[in-house]
């Protein structure tokens, strides 16, 4: 059983890291367009209403795809002063019931609404409404759902890892015997 979990944990931690690096070249390729855009707009005096739109569609992506990642690399921020000073089990405590009470239903709440609202945007095949912005909004509207799932994914390996901690078993990811 303990085999089953690790692997599953694996499984999503290996699916968040790709996800992680298509979203760091991602970042690469937010910083060449605004860049460009930065130079077109004071070198040339002109800009771009899809390169506007580029940098904001690539900054959503980097933000909600990437969710997941971070918090696989436990990234996110913590205002807690009593989490440092805990041990393993304490600490596992906290993320399990912030998994349960607070990640979960809040994933849920969005995953549900945002995809509704993803999927009206693709049957419309909806795009920008400014003359030479990006035909394809839909895309950058259903990054929302996906984002969700991924991080709802990863907060479901952590759950899973602090609940083995906490009974007293190991579920480390670099530990491949049971």
């Amino acid at each position: 059983m303990i085999t089953f979990f690790r692997k599953l944990c694996n499984t999503i931690d290996s699916i968040n890291q790709i996800v992680g690096n298509i979203t760091s070249w991602a970042a690469l390729l937010v910083v060449v367009v605004v860049f460009t855009d930065v130079v077109m707009r004071y070198a040339f005096n002109t800009s771009y209403v899809f390169m506007q739109e580029l940098e904001w569609h690539l900054f959503a992506f980097i933000f909600l795809i990437g969710a997941g990642y971070t918090l696989f690399k436990d990234g996110h921020v913590r205002v807690d002063i009593f989490y440092q000073r805990l041990g393993d089990k304490g600490r596992a405590w906290i993320n399990l019931l912030g998994v349960l009470f607070f990640l979960i239903p809040g994933c849920y709440l969005v995953i549900t609404t945002s995809y509704k609202f993803a999927h009206t945007s693709f049957l419309n095949l909806e795009g920008s409404p400014d003359p030479g912005g990006i035909p394809y909004r839909f895309i950058i509207k259903s990054t929302i759902p996906v984002g969700y799932c991924l991080m709802l994914l990863q907060g479901a390996a952590m759950g899973i890892r602090s609940f083995f901690t906490i009974i007293g078993k190991d579920l480390d990811p670099k530990k491949e015997t049971a």
